[in-house]
This record gives structure tokens, sequence and C-alpha cells, in this order.
């Protein structure tokens, strides 16, 4: 059995331990290479002529498998692209944006607070930090997508907060990159994204941290205290300093603190799988590598199985995104004659924002007339190859904004939630040609998880 000892990827005084990282690396890639073998030995065994218990046994261990083969194939590339994203070959300088989810975009939130790391030979050091309201608003707007720009008009090349209206994270941190070094005249060699739930799994592995202002941030009020508080006692200016330090007391935590690997590695993991670390690479080559890993954020033009997406931009212009409460039911219907299949989603979102008593940082722009009221864009992108049929709002026919992305039809709808309020939003979809019994969610993170359910079915040759 093959055993990895994650002692490599712990920091160790500012510094990651370059020998004990290639030694990880050199473990990870022999588990995915036998995880591979295995894969393919199985694949080769006949079950024509198996009982049904031993038929159904290969199956469910043939999935296992496939799980595993998944897993490991993340890990396999992480571990051949950290020694050069570290400055093994030579220096590196990214930017870490904090998406802040009180003000929700496709991908998590508005790119917010913004601080460049540099890295070199396995040394990383936090550098300057600014927030975004710094890079301004660019009267030549930057070039987007043709399919973006139908969907959202000129925002995401005009407003660095606009960046990712679209859920393909790498156009966003593209297009960031760009306003960085508009505004600067310096290049990055990447972007790194996260949000404050991130923050919170990354302080339970580390313990509580004093942040200034005398502040304890802990896994419990992390969320809390960046999303809500900070917004009801601070002015904006104070606002963007506090972001800025918290995120520099926290950052080298990890580096002073003689951190268990176990528990820090599961608040990445975690925090990957829930798509709410991101991170693009502006060498092509090693984008190409992170390929349609969940940390990659890229929205695939095929899917493997038939996959719904659904995406939250705020259109109140205010933080009130932390009181949203969101669920999404996906059921799989019945199969078409021409090899499709019908889905249908029910999306709920539910506002727990009192009806007084907030601060005018939260409230923001009130762009639904009430302050009190949450505006939110939902954005509907059906399978690859599929369409969207029919959008329904608390039962009624609603006006929908239309287009497509990446091979995916794109319904958005306003949907305007009060205090206590509650919506439903019910949409009909086709796949493509699928053989699937099962399909996928692909969510916005938001600042509480959501509630979700998929009903899945036989499968169409079945």
């Amino acid at each position: 059995m093959l055993r990895v000892d994650l002692g490599g990827l712990v920091p160790q005084e500012g510094r990651l331990d370059l020998t004990g990282l290639r030694a990880v690396t050199d473990d990870l890639v022999a588990v995915h290479a036998e995880v591979q073998r295995t894969r393919t030995e199985l694949a080769e065994v006949s079950d024509d002529r198996l009982v049904g218990q031993v038929r159904r046994a290969l199956a469910e261990l043939r999935g296992e498998i496939d799980r595993l083969a998944a897993m490991t194939s993340a890990a396999d590339r992480a571990s051949r692209l950290l020694p050069p994203l570290l400055g093994v070959d030579g220096p590196r300088r990214y930017l870490l944006v904090s998406q802040n989810s009180a003000e929700l975009r496709a991908t998590g939130g508005m790119f917010g607070a913004y601080a460049v790391i540099e890295a070199n030979k396995g040394r990383v050091k936090m550098g300057a930090q600014g927030s975004s309201s710094s890079l301004g608003r660019f009267a030549e707007p930057l070039k987007i997508p043709a399919e973006v720009r139908a969907l959202w008009g000129e925002l995401p090349g005009i407003y660095p907060a606009d960046v990712n209206l679209s859920p393909h994270f790498p156009t966003a941190a593209a297009l960031y990159r760009e306003m960085y070094r508009r505004h600067t005249g310096e290049k990055v060699d990447g972007v790194l994204a996260v949000d404050p739930v991130v923050l919170s799994y990354l302080l339970k592995a580390t313990g509580p941290v004093r942040v200034p202002g005398g502040v304890a941030l802990s896994a419990e009020n992390a969320v809390r205290t960046l999303l809500s508080d900070t917004y009801q006692r601070m002015s904006p200016g104070e606002q963007d300093g506090f972001f800025a330090g918290a995120a520099a007391t926290v950052f080298d935590t990890l580096f002073a603190r003689n951190i268990h690997p176990n528990g820090l590695l599961s608040a990445f993991d975690r925090s990957v799988q829930e798509r709410r670390i991101l991170f693009w690479s502006a060498r092509p080559e090693e984008q190409r590598t992170l390929g349609d890993s969940r940390m990659a954020g890229a929205l695939p033009e095929q899917d493997s199985v038939p996959t719904v997406g659904v995406f939250l931009n705020d259109g109140s212009g205010a933080k009130l995104g932390y009181y949203l409460r969101q669920t999404a039911d996906l059921r799989v219907g019945d199969c078409h004659a021409d090899g499709r299949r019908e889905l249908s989603l029910r999306v709920t979102l539910r506002s727990t924002a009192p009806a007084s008593g907030l601060s005018e940082s939260v409230l923001g722009l009130g762009q639904a007339g009430d302050p009190y009221t949450v505006r939110t864009l939902v954005s509907v992108y059906g399978p690859t190859g599929g369409a969207v049929l029919d959008t329904r709002l608390d039962g009624a026919e609603t006006s929908v904004g239309n287009g497509t992305e990446r091979r995916r039809q794109v319904a958005t709808v306003n949907v305007e939630v009060g205090p206590g309020g509650t919506r439903t939003l019910e949409v009909s979809l086709l796949t493509g040609k699928t053989d699937h019994g099962t399909a996928e969610l692909w969510l916005t993170p938001t600042a509480t998880p959501w509630t979700t359910h998929v009903v899945t079915a036989p499968s169409c040759s079945q």
C-alpha cells in the first residue's frame, strides 16, 4: 500500500520545505498511477457471465475507483503545479482577491480587497494590498467575450466589481489581472480567489487569531464578523483597512504556527470541493494542466454528466447577500426519442434580513426600491447542448433574459425578496443527448450553504 507523507506541505517560518514537497509530489504521482492501473484492469473484466450480485458489486467497485481516480487526478495536477507556482524556477507574483459573499456574483461574490502574494523558492510573503474600488472605472471597456457582452453588456469590462458576472472564472481573472496592470503598471502571474467561508475553514485548523482592532476571528464568527458586523460598525474606508489587515494576519498565522497537516489540507480540500478557492494562471501551459478541475472554475463546454448551473448576481447594489438562504431541487424526468432527457429545477430564495436597523453600508444603493428587499439576478445555465424551456416565478410566467455561454442556454430572472419573504423559481430544461439517469448542480458559493436535492431516474437504455 502506498502512503503519502504530507509533512512537506506544511509551511514553516514562511517557507515550504521544497525537498519535502518534491517527495509529496512523487508520492501523489505514484498513487494516481496505481489507481489508474486498477481502473484499467477493472474495465477489462467482462461482466456478461457474472451473477447479478457479483455484477452489482463490480459496478459499485468501478464507481468507487472512478471517484478515487477523480480525487487522485486533482491531487496529481496540484502536485505537478505546486513547485513552479511556489517559485522553484523563479519568482512569482499573484493577486489574492477576496470574494465578498455579502454582495453576490456568479463565482461567489464581488471582488473586494486584494493583496499581492510573492513566492520565491518556496518562501511566500504578502506584498501590497488594496481594494477593487481603488482600481477605478475604465472609460475604455476591456475586451470581453461576445457571449458575455450579450448577457451583461460592457459591465465586466468597465468595473472591477463586475468582472465575475459570468461564472467562468478564467474570464473574470484575466479581466481583473488586466485592470490591475492598467492601474499599477505591474503584471502578475495569476489570480487566486477565496471567500470568508474559506477563512473560517482555515481558522478551524489554526485556531482563533486576533486581527487589527482587537477583534478575535474564529471558525465560528469569521463569516458573521466579515460579512455582517463589520458593515454595521465601520465606515467604508475603515472596512477596507480591516479586511486587508484581517487577511494579512490570517495569512501570517498559516506560516507562524505549527499546524497539523491533516487539518490544513482538510480545510483546503473542502474549500476546493465547494468551489470557494479558485485559481487562474496567466501561463497557458499551467492553465491547461488545471484543466476542468474545480479549482480552475472553468465552465465546461461539454458535460460528462448533464449539469445545470444556478448562478446568483446581486442586483440591489447592497450587502444583503449575507441574509439569503437558498435551496435547489433538481429532478431527472422522461427520456425523449431523440436521446434527450427532461429536467425540472426548483430554486427557492428566502430572506432573513430584518425590516429595519441595518446600516447604510449594508443597504447600499437599494436598487429594488425598498432598501431591505434583496434583488437577485438568478441565471440558470442548461446542460451543454440542451435547452431552457419554461420559467415561472411563484407559479406565474415571468420576464426572462435569454442568451448563451459556452454551449449552454442561459435564462436570467430578477427575483426580489422582502424581509422574511420567500420566492420560488421553477425551470423546465432539456439535456443534450445522454444515457445518464442522473444530473448535477453547479451553484454559486454563498455565505450559508445551499440545501440541495437531486432525484435521479433509470438510464434511458434500461
